[in-house]
């Protein structure tokens, strides 16, 4: 996978994207990532890529320097991409579509700084994102996890395969609860289940706590997630127990 950052802050980019599992990936070749920095592409002796907006206060990414980065970066392949914006009013990231980018060949990826983008620059946007309702400086964070998450999926990443498709969302569950050594910490056991060796019992119980944990912490999840009645007699149970008072 190829992805094109274009930022005015590359150097937020070279630590993070450096380290574990993306690090990794650029090391193998499974991932080539590249920082474009927006004010080669002004032509004003202070590099400006932001300007007064119309009518109200504040500053706004200019048009011209990004619409000449998008000219100059997308054809440096045969294909020139998704071109992906960061703004509030953006689709939502959920494992479905980070699943869904992670088979694109290239991403072109477009950071905002200030109060946003001029708005005639979302007319090259291919896919507008959004990481969540809060704000942000910048576009630059937004990115990087998109990178992690996206990167996770590209084959050969991980190594084991099933890994990521064991992980949480990737049945619109939350994932079940992990113990290693030792068996036994300071009065806390692990389930007796993990360590029998019997694997039906033991898919069986991470089946259910995982379906006990996102009717406690994200039932939001729930209503995508194919479940059976027995699992829906659990949510039932779990959600009951959150109404009832607590006792003392």
């Amino acid at each position: 996978m190829i992805v094109d950052v274009l930022t005015i802050f590359p150097g937020m980019f070279e630590g993070p994207m450096s380290e574990s599992i993306v690090g990794l990936a650029r090391e193998r070749g499974l991932l080539e990532l590249r920082c474009h920095d927006l004010r080669t592409w002004t032509h004003d002796r202070h590099r400006s890529t932001d300007d007064a907006p119309y009518g109200e206060a504040g500053m706004v990414m200019k048009p011209e320097p990004i619409f000449e980065a998008l000219d100059a970066v997308q054809v440096l392949e045969d294909e020139p991409g998704l071109v992906v914006f960061f703004t509030p009013s953006g689709r939502p990231l959920n494992q479905g579509l980070v699943e869904s980018l992670s088979h694109m060949h290239r991403l072109v990826l477009v950071c905002g700084r200030y109060e946003g983008f001029d708005e005639r620059v979302l007319t090259r946007a291919g896919l507008e994102l959004s990481i969540g309702d809060y704000v942000l400086t910048g576009g630059e964070l937004p990115a990087m996890v998109l990178v992690d998450a996206v990167s996770r999926h590209v084959p050969g990443v991980l190594g084991d395969e099933e890994s990521a498709a064991e992980e949480s969302f990737s049945e619109g569950l939350l994932e079940y609860p992990q113990y290693t050594r030792p068996r036994e910490y300071r009065g806390l056991r692990v389930p007796d289940v993990l360590v029998s060796g019997d694997h039906g019992k033991i898919d069986a119980w991470r089946r259910e706590q995982s379906v006990r944990k996102t009717a406690r912490v994200r039932p939001d999840l729930l209503a995508g997630a194919s479940l059976s009645t027995q699992e829906h007699a659990i949510i039932r149970d779990e959600l009951n127990r959150g109404d009832r008072p607590e006792e003392g």
